[in-house]
Protein backbone atom coordinates (compact mmCIF):
# COMPACT_ATOMS: atom_id res chain seq x y z
CA UNK A 1 0.00 0.00 0.00
CA UNK A 2 1.55 3.07 -1.07
CA UNK A 3 0.95 5.98 1.58
CA UNK A 4 1.88 8.75 -0.49
CA UNK A 5 -0.45 7.77 -2.93
CA UNK A 6 -3.60 7.50 -0.45
CA UNK A 7 -2.89 10.61 0.81
CA UNK A 8 -2.88 12.44 -2.59
CA UNK A 9 -6.08 10.69 -3.63
CA UNK A 10 -7.92 11.51 -0.10
CA UNK A 11 -6.49 15.24 -0.64
CA UNK A 12 -7.77 15.41 -3.87
CA UNK A 13 -11.38 14.18 -2.93
CA UNK A 14 -11.20 15.98 -0.10
CA UNK A 15 -10.12 19.38 -1.67
CA UNK A 16 -12.18 18.82 -5.31
CA UNK A 17 -14.98 17.21 -4.59
CA UNK A 18 -16.23 16.97 -0.76
CA UNK A 19 -15.62 20.96 0.65
CA UNK A 20 -16.95 22.73 -2.52
CA UNK A 21 -19.87 21.13 -2.58
CA UNK A 22 -20.10 22.06 0.67
CA UNK A 23 -19.56 25.38 0.01
CA UNK A 24 -22.18 25.55 -2.59
CA UNK A 25 -24.68 23.92 -1.72
CA UNK A 26 -24.81 23.78 2.14
CA UNK A 27 -24.56 27.56 3.53
CA UNK A 28 -27.94 29.53 4.87
CA UNK A 29 -26.89 33.05 3.40
CA UNK A 30 -30.04 34.43 4.94
CA UNK A 31 -30.19 33.38 8.24
CA UNK A 32 -27.01 31.51 9.31
CA UNK A 33 -26.31 28.45 9.99
CA UNK A 34 -26.20 25.28 7.12
CA UNK A 35 -28.30 22.94 5.43
CA UNK A 36 -27.03 19.62 6.48
CA UNK A 37 -30.13 17.87 4.44
CA UNK A 38 -28.86 17.72 0.87
CA UNK A 39 -29.79 15.37 -2.24
CA UNK A 40 -26.65 14.61 -3.90
CA UNK A 41 -27.58 17.05 -6.56
CA UNK A 42 -27.07 19.83 -3.70
CA UNK A 43 -30.61 20.40 -3.32
CA UNK A 44 -32.29 20.74 0.10
CA UNK A 45 -34.87 18.36 1.42
CA UNK A 46 -34.93 19.30 4.64
CA UNK A 47 -33.89 23.04 6.77
CA UNK A 48 -34.42 21.33 10.13
CA UNK A 49 -30.66 22.24 11.98
CA UNK A 50 -28.83 19.67 14.10
CA UNK A 51 -26.53 20.90 16.46
CA UNK A 52 -23.99 18.06 15.85
CA UNK A 53 -23.90 18.64 12.18
CA UNK A 54 -23.37 22.66 12.60
CA UNK A 55 -20.86 22.54 15.17
CA UNK A 56 -19.41 19.91 12.31
CA UNK A 57 -19.35 22.61 10.16
CA UNK A 58 -18.02 25.21 12.16
CA UNK A 59 -15.33 22.74 13.16
CA UNK A 60 -14.30 21.85 9.84
CA UNK A 61 -14.09 25.52 8.01
CA UNK A 62 -12.22 26.80 11.08
CA UNK A 63 -10.15 23.63 10.73
CA UNK A 64 -8.97 24.44 6.94
CA UNK A 65 -8.62 28.00 7.71
CA UNK A 66 -6.34 26.99 11.00
CA UNK A 67 -4.32 24.01 9.78
CA UNK A 68 -4.06 24.28 5.73
CA UNK A 69 -4.66 27.37 4.28
CA UNK A 70 -5.90 30.95 5.43
CA UNK A 71 -8.94 31.04 2.92
CA UNK A 72 -11.01 34.23 3.92
CA UNK A 73 -13.79 32.53 2.49
CA UNK A 74 -13.73 29.02 5.06
CA UNK A 75 -13.13 31.70 7.87
CA UNK A 76 -16.53 33.48 6.63
CA UNK A 77 -18.13 30.00 6.89
CA UNK A 78 -17.53 29.17 10.24
CA UNK A 79 -18.62 32.62 11.02
CA UNK A 80 -21.53 31.93 9.30
CA UNK A 81 -22.41 28.91 11.81
CA UNK A 82 -20.91 30.43 14.81
CA UNK A 83 -22.43 33.27 15.18
CA UNK A 84 -26.12 30.85 14.28
CA UNK A 85 -25.43 28.36 16.87
CA UNK A 86 -24.05 31.37 19.37
CA UNK A 87 -27.26 33.13 19.14
CA UNK A 88 -29.78 29.67 18.96
CA UNK A 89 -28.41 26.94 19.84
CA UNK A 90 -27.97 27.07 23.49
CA UNK A 91 -30.90 26.88 26.80
CA UNK A 92 -30.80 29.60 29.32
CA UNK A 93 -28.49 26.78 31.37
CA UNK A 94 -25.75 26.97 28.75
CA UNK A 95 -27.03 23.45 27.70
CA UNK A 96 -26.75 22.56 23.65
CA UNK A 97 -29.84 21.76 22.18
CA UNK A 98 -30.14 18.84 19.59
CA UNK A 99 -32.06 20.33 16.41
CA UNK A 100 -33.79 23.39 15.66
CA UNK A 101 -35.52 24.63 12.85
CA UNK A 102 -34.71 26.95 10.07
CA UNK A 103 -34.97 30.46 11.82
CA UNK A 104 -33.80 28.67 15.12
CA UNK A 105 -36.38 28.05 17.01
CA UNK A 106 -35.34 24.59 19.53
CA UNK A 107 -36.93 21.37 18.27
CA UNK A 108 -35.90 18.94 21.25
CA UNK A 109 -34.85 19.41 24.25
CA UNK A 110 -30.96 19.60 25.44
CA UNK A 111 -30.98 15.60 26.21
CA UNK A 112 -27.52 14.88 24.38
CA UNK A 113 -24.02 15.59 25.76
CA UNK A 114 -22.85 15.12 22.50
CA UNK A 115 -23.92 18.05 21.55
CA UNK A 116 -22.08 20.15 23.88
CA UNK A 117 -18.68 18.12 22.88
CA UNK A 118 -19.08 19.00 19.32
CA UNK A 119 -20.35 22.71 20.16
CA UNK A 120 -16.86 22.89 22.51
CA UNK A 121 -14.72 21.55 19.55
CA UNK A 122 -16.61 24.15 17.42
CA UNK A 123 -16.15 27.10 19.02
CA UNK A 124 -12.39 26.10 20.65
CA UNK A 125 -11.35 25.79 16.74
CA UNK A 126 -13.34 29.22 15.30
CA UNK A 127 -12.00 30.99 18.28
CA UNK A 128 -8.09 30.11 17.23
CA UNK A 129 -9.03 30.93 13.55
CA UNK A 130 -11.25 34.19 14.11
CA UNK A 131 -8.46 35.19 17.73
CA UNK A 132 -12.35 35.06 19.11
CA UNK A 133 -12.26 35.47 22.95
CA UNK A 134 -15.89 35.08 23.11
CA UNK A 135 -15.92 31.84 21.19
CA UNK A 136 -12.72 30.74 23.70
CA UNK A 137 -15.50 31.79 26.46
CA UNK A 138 -18.12 30.11 25.34
CA UNK A 139 -16.11 26.72 24.42
CA UNK A 140 -14.71 26.69 27.95
CA UNK A 141 -18.44 27.31 29.66
CA UNK A 142 -19.35 24.17 27.26
CA UNK A 143 -16.42 22.39 28.45
CA UNK A 144 -17.11 22.77 31.81
CA UNK A 145 -20.66 22.11 32.04
CA UNK A 146 -19.73 18.99 30.22
CA UNK A 147 -17.46 17.63 33.02
CA UNK A 148 -21.01 19.10 35.48
CA UNK A 149 -23.01 15.95 34.06
CA UNK A 150 -20.67 13.03 32.66
CA UNK A 151 -22.10 11.14 35.69
CA UNK A 152 -25.39 11.71 34.13
CA UNK A 153 -25.14 12.73 30.96
CA UNK A 154 -28.80 12.75 29.92
CA UNK A 155 -30.01 14.33 33.07
CA UNK A 156 -33.69 14.53 33.49
CA UNK A 157 -34.18 13.30 30.07
CA UNK A 158 -32.74 10.07 30.67
CA UNK A 159 -35.76 7.42 30.23
CA UNK A 160 -33.56 4.39 31.69
CA UNK A 161 -35.07 3.33 35.48
CA UNK A 162 -32.51 4.21 37.68
CA UNK A 163 -30.53 0.64 39.67
CA UNK A 164 -32.08 -1.90 37.50
CA UNK A 165 -29.17 -2.30 35.17
CA UNK A 166 -26.70 0.57 35.49
CA UNK A 167 -24.47 0.76 32.74
CA UNK A 168 -21.98 3.14 31.25
CA UNK A 169 -21.23 3.81 27.58
CA UNK A 170 -17.91 3.91 25.63
CA UNK A 171 -18.83 6.48 23.34
CA UNK A 172 -18.60 9.69 26.25
CA UNK A 173 -14.62 9.28 27.06
CA UNK A 174 -14.35 8.31 23.85
CA UNK A 175 -15.44 11.65 22.72
CA UNK A 176 -14.13 13.26 25.89
CA UNK A 177 -10.60 12.48 24.50
CA UNK A 178 -10.99 13.80 21.54
CA UNK A 179 -12.31 16.44 23.37
CA UNK A 180 -8.98 17.30 25.38
CA UNK A 181 -7.18 16.86 22.46
CA UNK A 182 -9.26 20.29 20.61
CA UNK A 183 -9.24 22.41 23.99
CA UNK A 184 -5.32 21.18 25.26
CA UNK A 185 -4.29 24.90 23.90
CA UNK A 186 -7.10 26.90 26.11
CA UNK A 187 -7.05 25.12 29.36
CA UNK A 188 -4.42 24.79 32.28
CA UNK A 189 -2.23 21.68 31.60
CA UNK A 190 -3.34 20.01 35.31
CA UNK A 191 -7.12 19.83 34.20
CA UNK A 192 -5.82 18.20 30.68
CA UNK A 193 -3.35 15.62 32.33
CA UNK A 194 -6.57 14.70 34.59
CA UNK A 195 -9.39 14.34 32.09
CA UNK A 196 -6.71 12.63 29.40
CA UNK A 197 -5.40 10.14 32.24
CA UNK A 198 -9.74 9.43 33.20
CA UNK A 199 -10.39 9.11 29.80
CA UNK A 200 -7.64 6.42 28.77
CA UNK A 201 -8.49 4.36 32.78
CA UNK A 202 -12.09 4.55 31.41
CA UNK A 203 -11.37 2.87 27.90
CA UNK A 204 -8.91 0.53 28.31
CA UNK A 205 -9.45 -0.36 32.06
CA UNK A 206 -13.36 -0.27 31.56
CA UNK A 207 -14.18 -1.61 28.33
CA UNK A 208 -11.82 -3.77 27.28
CA UNK A 209 -12.47 -7.42 26.81
CA UNK A 210 -10.43 -9.42 28.83
CA UNK A 211 -10.22 -12.35 26.55
CA UNK A 212 -10.98 -10.87 23.54
CA UNK A 213 -8.95 -7.49 23.85
CA UNK A 214 -11.40 -5.29 22.40
CA UNK A 215 -13.82 -2.72 23.22
CA UNK A 216 -17.51 -3.30 24.50
CA UNK A 217 -20.25 -0.92 23.51
CA UNK A 218 -21.93 -0.59 27.54
CA UNK A 219 -20.77 -2.29 30.59
CA UNK A 220 -21.50 -2.03 34.30
CA UNK A 221 -20.18 1.45 36.04
CA UNK A 222 -17.33 -1.02 37.80
CA UNK A 223 -16.61 -2.45 34.50
CA UNK A 224 -18.26 -5.68 34.46
CA UNK A 225 -19.38 -7.78 31.27
CA UNK A 226 -23.39 -7.27 30.73
CA UNK A 227 -25.11 -10.56 29.34
CA UNK A 228 -27.76 -8.50 27.81
CA UNK A 229 -28.43 -6.99 24.23
CA UNK A 230 -26.70 -3.61 25.17
CA UNK A 231 -23.83 -5.33 27.00
CA UNK A 232 -23.13 -7.27 23.81
CA UNK A 233 -22.83 -4.66 21.97
CA UNK A 234 -18.86 -4.27 19.97
CA UNK A 235 -19.60 -1.33 17.57
CA UNK A 236 -15.92 -1.68 15.70
CA UNK A 237 -15.92 1.67 13.96
CA UNK A 238 -16.34 2.91 17.87
CA UNK A 239 -13.01 0.74 18.82
CA UNK A 240 -11.20 1.91 16.45
CA UNK A 241 -12.01 5.85 16.64
CA UNK A 242 -11.58 5.55 20.27
CA UNK A 243 -7.88 3.90 19.80
CA UNK A 244 -7.36 6.88 17.46
CA UNK A 245 -8.16 9.47 20.01
CA UNK A 246 -6.02 7.51 22.44
CA UNK A 247 -2.77 7.39 20.31
CA UNK A 248 -3.29 11.14 19.73
CA UNK A 249 -2.74 11.54 23.58
CA UNK A 250 -0.09 9.31 23.40
CA UNK A 251 1.66 11.15 20.68
CA UNK A 252 1.58 14.51 22.78
CA UNK A 253 2.66 12.93 25.73
CA UNK A 254 4.88 10.84 24.40
CA UNK A 255 3.47 7.40 25.54
CA UNK A 256 5.21 4.71 23.12
CA UNK A 257 3.75 1.80 25.58
CA UNK A 258 -0.04 3.28 25.16
CA UNK A 259 0.44 3.66 21.61
CA UNK A 260 1.61 -0.22 21.19
CA UNK A 261 -1.82 -1.22 23.41
CA UNK A 262 -3.84 1.01 21.08
CA UNK A 263 -2.34 -0.96 17.65
CA UNK A 264 -3.25 -4.31 19.40
CA UNK A 265 -6.84 -3.29 20.17
CA UNK A 266 -6.85 -1.72 16.51
CA UNK A 267 -5.59 -5.02 14.95
CA UNK A 268 -8.16 -7.48 17.40
CA UNK A 269 -11.10 -5.08 16.16
CA UNK A 270 -10.08 -5.77 12.39
CA UNK A 271 -9.78 -9.66 13.02
CA UNK A 272 -12.94 -9.41 14.84
CA UNK A 273 -15.14 -6.90 13.15
CA UNK A 274 -14.45 -7.21 9.35
CA UNK A 275 -16.44 -8.65 6.78
CA UNK A 276 -14.70 -11.55 5.21
CA UNK A 277 -16.86 -12.16 2.51
CA UNK A 278 -17.00 -8.54 0.61
CA UNK A 279 -14.97 -6.25 3.21
CA UNK A 280 -15.52 -3.32 5.23
CA UNK A 281 -16.04 -3.54 8.63
CA UNK A 282 -19.67 -4.33 10.49
CA UNK A 283 -21.60 -1.24 12.07
CA UNK A 284 -22.55 -3.76 14.84
CA UNK A 285 -21.78 -6.74 16.13
CA UNK A 286 -22.75 -9.29 18.98
CA UNK A 287 -19.44 -9.83 21.44
CA UNK A 288 -21.13 -13.79 21.47
CA UNK A 289 -21.98 -13.94 17.84
CA UNK A 290 -25.63 -13.79 18.60
CA UNK A 291 -28.56 -12.31 16.84
CA UNK A 292 -28.78 -8.14 16.87
CA UNK A 293 -31.14 -6.08 17.81
CA UNK A 294 -30.09 -3.18 15.35
CA UNK A 295 -31.56 -4.16 12.13
CA UNK A 296 -29.12 -2.16 10.51
CA UNK A 297 -25.89 -3.90 12.20
CA UNK A 298 -24.72 -5.21 8.69
CA UNK A 299 -23.98 -1.85 7.01
CA UNK A 300 -21.22 -0.33 6.10
CA UNK A 301 -20.72 3.08 6.92
CA UNK A 302 -18.77 5.22 5.12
Amino acid sequence: MDGAKLAAQYRDALLSDVIPFWEKFSIDREIGGYFTCLNRDGSVFDTDKFIWLQARQVWLFSMLYNRLEQRESWLEIAKNGAEFLKKYGMDEHGNWYFSLTRDGKPLVQPYNIFSDCFAAMAFSQFALAANNEKAKDIAEQTFRNILRRTDNPKGKYNKIVPGTRPMINLALPMILANLMIELAWMLDKQTVDDATNMCIEQVLGKFLHPEKGILMENVSPDGELLDCFEGRVVNPGHDIEAMWFLMDIAERSGDASLIDRCITVVLNTLDFGWDAEVGGIFYFLDVRNNPQQQLEWDQKLC
